[in-house]
């Protein structure tokens, strides 16, 4: 494993293109574009104000760049630098912008989700859809890019309209059986639409292309209920995490309930692993650094870790919340499948610093892997089933099926990840910190013998 240089960049902005070639960071309002390979600066681009948000178009020859404040957006090209495009809302404002799955459209959302503004690079032609739903995801397009479903909310309803994304049509428009639309998403395969209810009403519904409801979901009445939806990969299940501390997963042939997973304080399943991270401070002229403490030193007073293997029944530590405050930190709120949908690994809210990962073959608990602090993020490698996490500190997480390292991230003033993002190929990790970033090269060959 191997680290690079550290890198600015600003509000946690950079991606890696869809081809996988380029590394875009945003610097306050200079758009920085370097080769993944190299790390040289490929072209540097200035906008006219600090960058909000940042995105690659489909085919990795355009850039997205959203100023929320200024209403504006500016697109630059990578084939073309001297050409670039200016879009400038107004007086209605932006508050999203996106690119459409050809990569030739911008979807913009106005101010108080007044319209989506959709922009055409291609003829300059603008269309509007009215009465966009404020909600937490109310705009998905199907995995193939043909479609687009988007929430909305007209005479004190919800309701779901489906475009087509080659010119803009409406092919559906059909009002849900919600009270109060929260989110929606395609299934991988882009035949269902999964639409669910606010946290105050346990509710998922499930719609074909055509509209027509499939089936409806409800757990339980009268308490806080969906927290998180998402497919696995394969389009197999749909998983909901819920204010209760348990995930359900649904079937994609009967849409029944087939499994249900529960976040206990106290863990006594046999079969599955639990794994604490430990941390020591290393005496200083030490050379005790065991097989299992897969830590680099950065310099002689890193705390170092390693985890150790828990034997059951073991107590996880659980943070009460504050019942009196909005959004109490309990429930499921993150659910990420591994590619092959062969592994989900969750995270329960008043249990922060752990993070469970599911068997989906065997539909039962893993491994738990308990950190000092709280996980501030984690994601599967798209290629194999590796999990990497962060807890805000100088240290990288992995999982796999083989087991679990700690890794100290070798930089100079201490680099503290905040999150991470997987390149598509998996060979290397994106580290970014409060306003730095690193890249952690995987020695992909060692780890797949």
């Amino acid at each position: 494993m191997n680290f690079s240089e550290v890198f600015k960049q600003s509000n946690q902005l950079c991606k890696v293109s869809p081809d996988g070639k380029y590394l875009a960071t945003c610097v306050q309002y200079r758009l920085v574009v370097r080769d993944v390979s190299t790390l040289q600066i490929l072209q540097l681009y200035t906008c006219l104000d600090q960058i909000s948000h940042m995105d690659w178009s489909s085919d990795s020859l355009f850039i997205l760049c959203a100023m929320y404040k200024r209403g504006l957006v500016q697109v630059w090209s990578l084939e073309q630098p001297d050409w670039h495009c200016k879009i400038d809302e107004g007086s209605i404002g932006l508050v999203s912008s996106r690119w459409s799955p050809d990569g030739r459209h911008i979807l913009n959302t106005t101010e108080f989700h007044l319209r989506v503004t959709v922009w055409s690079l291609c003829t300059k032609a603008v269309s509007y859809i009215k009465y966009p739903k404020a909600c937490q995801k109310g705009i998905d397009f199907s995995r193939d890019g043909c479609y687009m479903a988007l929430a909305e909310r007209r005479d004190c309803k919800d309701y779901v309209s489906v475009f087509v994304c080659d010119d803009w049509h409406l092919l559906r428009h059909f009002e849900t059986e919600t009270q109060d639309l929260a989110g929606l998403e395609w299934s991988p395969n882009g035949c269902v639409l999964a639409v669910w209810d606010s946290c105050l009403e346990y509710k998922v519904l499930l719609y074909s292309l055509d509209g027509r409801l499939l089936s409806t979901y409800s757990a339980y009445e009268w308490s806080l209920g969906v927290k998180s939806v998402t497919w696995s990969p394969s389009s197999q299940f749909l998983a909901i995490g819920s204010y209760d501390e348990k995930v359900r997963i649904l079937n994609h042939i009967t849409w029944k309930k087939i499994a249900q997973f529960e976040h206990i304080a106290t863990i006594n399943n046999t079969k599955a692993v639990v794994y604490k991270e430990v941390e020591k401070r290393p005496a200083v002229g030490s050379d005790d650094l065991s097989l299992h403490n897969l830590t680099i030193g950065t310099t002689l007073f890193n705390t170092q870790s390693k985890y150790e293997i828990c034997p059951p029944p073991v107590q996880v530590p659980v943070v009460k919340p504050d019942p009196d405050r909005a959004n109490p930190k309990i429930g499921v709120s993150t659910l990420a499948f591994s590619s092959d949908s062969r592994y989900l690994a969750t995270k329960n809210d008043n249990m922060a610093s752990v993070v469970w990962v599911w068997d989906m073959q065997k539909m039962s608990l893993l491994a738990v892997l308990e950190q000092t602090s709280a996980v501030r993020c984690f994601q599967w490698d798209p290629r194999r089933p590796r999990l990497a996490l962060c807890t805000g500190n100088t240290k990288l997480y992995l999982w796999s099926p083989a087991g679990c390292v700690s890794v100290q991230v070798p930089t100079e003033g201490g680099f503290q990840v905040q999150s991470l993002n997987w390149h598509c190929s998996g060979d290397t990790l994106i580290l970014l910190g409060k306003d730095q970033l690193c890249l952690c090269y995987m020695d992909t060959d060692q780890e797949d013998k």
